[in-house]
């Protein structure tokens, strides 16, 4: 029906940056929220950033002016820029987007499958 596909994670070392995407696919009508959680070992899943159709944007204070949202409506697809990247920013990052499908016209959330950050010390 709607799939999210998560691209982009992988190893790198403090201090560093790192740019992860996510694209939408399926039986879209139109797309509302779309954002970021990410879930470290032993920890529960906390949110990252948020951004609106419109282009506004949330940020956890964890994660202000370090990490940026963005989004291309025409593609679908939301980013995250992280820069000056910490080891405490090590998780597995899923992204999500409430999705109104040319089915039911409802609005849903659907999620990606994670992709992991990893950054070492």
């Amino acid at each position: 029906q709607v799939q999210l596909v998560e691209s982009g994670g992988g190893l790198v070392q403090a201090g560093g940056s790192l740019r992860v995407s996510c694209a939408a696919s399926g039986s879209i009508f139109s797309i509302n929220v779309m954002g970021w959680y990410r879930q470290a070992p032993g920890k529960q899943r906390e949110l990252v950033a948020t951004i609106t159709s419109g282009g506004n944007t949330n940020y956890a204070d964890s994660v202000k002016g370090r990490i940026t949202i963005s989004r291309d409506n025409a593609k679908n697809t939301v980013y995250l820029q992280m820069n000056s990247l910490k080891p405490e920013d090590t998780a597995v990052y899923y992204c999500y987007a409430n999705v109104r499908t040319i089915a039911t016209r409802i609005e849903r959330t659907f999620w990606g499958q994670g992709t992991q950050v990893s950054v070492s010390s």
